[in-house]
């Protein structure tokens, strides 16, 4: 190939579409299935510490490494070339590590025999939502942050559904009764 044949062939080659255009081109799914997938882990492991009243640490450090992978990833595009990119890896790993630390101190024989197993699951999610939200603002990620509001959200809503949820059984029993009886007397009289 002569060296006008390789001019030429550059001259020819499209040009690199912006990163933008290609962020745009990823599905909704591609997009959002990290955040998802956060928040239903999240989410998981409070309610499996309710169900089973058993703390699940290694679980809690595995959500912490997957949410640092995720801020990492959606940092990556953003961040300036080389210094900036070693520069969000070791902020990111240094954040992690401290939420880890932070979680397995709330783990620690003697906070476990102060909190109740309902109690240490809500501190790990809000943990977990306070890390969460501090990483979407050093990633500059809206989607991180927000997502981490959203788990702080789920705190007290699980604290409330907790504690009404025998009440919102009962509520629940005696709608089912009543709907029940109102289609049983129904049938009874037309027939």
């Amino acid at each position: 190939m002569s060296q006008t044949d390789e001019i030429d062939e550059l001259l020819n080659t499209p040009p690199a579409p912006p990163r933008a255009a290609v962020a745009r081109r990823r599905s909704l799914w591609e997009r959002e299935f990290p955040y998802l997938l956060i928040l239903v882990l999240a989410a998981a492991g409070a309610g499996w510490v309710s169900l089973t009243r058993e703390p699940i640490v290694r679980y809690w450090d595995v959500v912490a490494v997957v949410v640092a992978a995720v801020a990492i990833v959606e940092g990556w595009h953003d961040a300036e070339e080389r210094g900036g990119r070693w520069r969000l890896v070791w902020t990111q790993l240094a954040h992690w590590a401290a939420f880890l630390i932070a979680m397995n101190l709330v783990f620690l024989p003697s906070m476990q025999s102060v909190l109740t197993s309902d109690a240490l699951s809500l501190t790990v999610l809000l943990l977990l939502a306070l890390g969460t939200f501090a990483s979407g603002i050093h990633t500059a990620s809206p989607l991180m942050a927000a997502n981490g509001v959203f788990m702080g959200l789920c705190v007290p809503a699980i604290a409330w559904l907790d504690q009404t949820a025998m009440i919102v059984v009962l509520v629940i029993v005696v709608l089912a009764s009543a709907v029940a009886l109102f289609f049983w007397l129904r049938r009874r009289y037309r027939g």
